[in-house]
């Protein structure tokens, strides 16, 4: 079944005092309700766990990556089967989609009693506090400081995003999360209207992919690096997380915390490192670090 992820409207385009009747294409924003089956053979049940406003698409992906960087799965092998429910359920509900676990899976849902209703906009409203979201990572403790990145493969990857944002070219409308390699090569790029949600469809098809933990890759945001994001990134293991705009106060405690490199302003080859600096090559200088501040002094 072929997904749109934009449709076309009606406008009146005003340029100085002329206007015009034309058509333009937005993104589409619908619900996606997703269910978890889980219990032993013969003692099945079926939970609603979230309902989130998404761009259609990658559904599966975005059902997966959620569950994982939430803490409610841990591999891939915790899963069965995901279908949408117009296959699994006796509704035919396209906005459905159902994750069925192992048998013998014990899915973590200690946290689901927090209101898990997310808007394209936040992923967080709703939660009861800060340290009901602060997932411990399966990965924590790995730091990975081989991780390294040099600041000419920084300055391309906004480059690399904008080139493959199919359907952010058409509305100018969608987030980004992009995925590369520590030498720019891009492995996996999702767009979606919300940004929690573009970096759940990519974590969930790494995840799909057998990829975890992502060391040895930079994670590129089109926005904004909010908490939320550094913690699903700290999920998945990744160690470098580079954004377009800016960090939030939380975010930069959170990458701190996890011993994550936060960059943040990453456009027109300039940005801000915020924290573990060491990790970010700059070719001709030398760096000097310390726990208040970094120099660069040219040779």
């Amino acid at each position: 079944m072929a997904i749109n992820s934009t449709y076309s409207t009606r406008v009146i385009k005003i340029n100085a005092s002329a206007g015009e009747t034309t058509t333009d294409a937005v993104a589409i924003e619908e619900p996606l309700e997703i269910r978890l089956e889980h219990g032993p053979e013969g003692q099945r049940q079926v939970q609603n766990i979230s309902v989130t406003m998404r761009t259609p698409g990658h559904d599966a992906e975005l059902a997966t990556g959620f569950l994982f960087t939430e803490g409610i799965i841990k591999n891939p092998e915790d899963i069965a089967k995901t279908e949408h429910c117009f296959i699994a359920c006796a509704e035919n509900k396209e906005n459905v989609i159902q994750v069925s676990l192992s048998p013998d899976t014990l899915p973590h849902l200690q946290n689901t009693a927090r209101n898990f209703y997310t808007t394209s906009s936040c992923g967080v409203c709703g939660k009861g506090s800060i340290d009901a979201i602060r997932t411990v990572s399966s990965f924590a403790g790995q730091q990975a400081d081989q991780d390294t990145v040099q600041t000419a493969v920084l300055y391309q990857l906004p480059v690399i995003l904008r080139k493959h944002q199919r359907v952010f070219a058409d509305t100018g409308g969608l987030h980004a999360s992009a995925l590369f390699t520590t030498m720019g090569e891009l492995l996996l790029l999702r767009e979606d209207v919300g940004r929690h949600n573009a970096l759940d469809k990519l974590i969930g098809a790494a995840l799909i992919y057998n990829w975890l933990p992502l060391h040895q890759t930079v994670l590129l945001l089109s926005g904004r690096a909010s908490f939320e994001l550094v913690q699903k990134a700290a999920m998945a293991g990744i160690n470098i997380i580079a954004a377009v705009g800016a960090p939030s106060s939380l975010a930069v405690q959170l990458a701190e915390e996890f011993n994550i490199t936060l960059i943040g302003f990453l456009r027109d080859e300039r940005f801000n490192i915020y924290t573990a600096a060491h990790r970010v090559l700059i070719p001709g200088d030398e760096t000097i670090i310390d726990d208040n501040f970094i120099t660069i002094k040219n040779e």
